[in-house]
């Protein structure tokens, strides 16, 4: 196996984290797991202690509690065990790329690697198959103040990853850009997501990073986890407030089964059907994450016969959600005319609901837009293992 391979090689098994403690007013009191691969998502608004969060995981804050990393204890308070943040192995993306300035974007990343435990030993560090993923080889002769923001971020992980982490921690590191520098970031991190085989805890407040990126969401709110688990389910979860957001969605993961190319279409494998998305969005096999917006489902009690909206499937009731009196309601299906697919929403009015007289168990079909089908990502996940 090759040094870049053992990079993106997870050590870590389960992490294991809680902390409890008082800073100034603010009371944190938090318990969560995280798997050992992929995206864990730290969500909610600002000030809910997502950082506070983070920074205890780094060492760089100390508040009562406890961290397990696989089998080893990085810090537990009731047997005085604190392993010093040096000693963590974590590689650390703040909000700001923190570059040095007076290094070259190829020393900061040099930088990284020496960090790393494989320098210590004399091995290689891949440092090319880095700089190919993040496609920051055009600037590593530059100064980090001539970079762009989005350039520096994407250093700025670079040199983390070259670190070697057991965990790689990312404290909001989109926030500091504009939308357009988010949107050219972005692919670069999902590209991230399909390789790295270390677990990544990601901090964020927009719905969207989480929607592309994470596997499992941890949703925060004054200082404590409301919930956590695997994003489709929490998404579609009538307990929490995900559902009661003005642009409400699930995340699928789906396969691509072909392309139709004289139309510009590509035809989706999911749990518990198939789903025509437009576009042409990838090879045959290759895995997408599927964003289907509750606003732009709808339902019929009969399959129909003619009609401009290609997705049309059987699916059953499992949940009706009414927000008070007010004019929408959210219907929560699960694919499949067993009921045993992927959990998707749909938002109706209050009326259509009453006049169809939908109710839970009931057998319905789900109708979305292929246009309104958004995919991202590509590949299949952590295929370097």
């Amino acid at each position: 196996m090759s040094d870049a391979e053992n990079i993106l090689k997870s050590e870590a098994a389960t992490i294991e984290a809680r902390f409890a403690g008082d800073q100034g007013g603010f009371r944190l009191d938090v318990s969560f797991t995280a798997p050992a691969r992929g995206v864990t998502a730290l969500f909610g608004p600002s000030g809910c202690g997502k950082t506070t969060v983070l920074r205890c995981m780094a060492g760089l804050q100390h508040m009562p509690g406890t961290l397990r990393v696989g089998s080893e204890v990085w810090q537990d308070s009731s047997a005085d065990v604190f392993r010093k943040p040096h000693l963590r192995d974590t590689g650390y993306v703040f909000q700001e790329a923190n570059l040095f300035a007076h290094l070259s974007a190829r020393d900061n990343l040099l930088f990284g690697a020496r960090r790393s435990k494989a320098a210590a030993t004399g091995a290689a560090v891949d440092f090319d198959h880095i700089c190919k993923l993040l496609n920051i080889a055009p600037l590593l002769d530059r100064s980090p103040v001539s970079l762009s923001g989005g350039e520096r971020q994407r250093v700025a992980v670079g040199r983390a990853l070259l670190s070697k982490p057991r965990i790689l921690l990312m404290d909001e590191p989109l926030s500091a850009l504009d939308q357009q520098t988010k949107n050219d970031v972005l692919p670069y991190f999902e590209a991230l997501h399909e390789e790295l085989a270390i677990p990544v805890i990601y901090v964020t407040h927009d719905m969207r990073e989480v929607e592309r990126l994470a596997d499992t969401l941890v949703l925060m709110e004054n200082g404590r986890v409301l919930a956590s688990g695997q994003l489709e389910a929490l998404q579609s979860d009538p307990a929490l407030p995900l559902l009661t957001a003005p642009d409400a969605a699930v995340t699928l993961e789906g396969t691509i089964r072909e392309a139709e190319e004289q139309y510009s279409l590509t035809h989706f494998d999911i749990a518990g059907g198939s789903l025509a998305a437009s576009g042409l969005q990838g090879e045959k096999g290759e895995r997408k994450r599927l964003r289907i917006v509750a606003s732009d489902v709808s339902f019929t009690r009969t399959a129909p016969e003619a009609t401009t909206i290609l997705n049309i499937l059987p699916a059953v009731i499992t949940a009706v959600e009414r927000h008070g009196d007010g004019p929408q309601v959210d219907v929560i299906v699960r694919l499949g005319s067993d009921g045993g697919g992927a959990r998707i929403l749909g938002r109706i009015t209050r009326k259509s609901l009453e006049v169809l007289a939908l109710a839970e168990g009931d057998l319905v079909y789900a109708q979305i837009k292929g246009v309104a089908i958004a995919s991202s990502g590509s590949g299949s996940r952590f295929r370097k293992l």
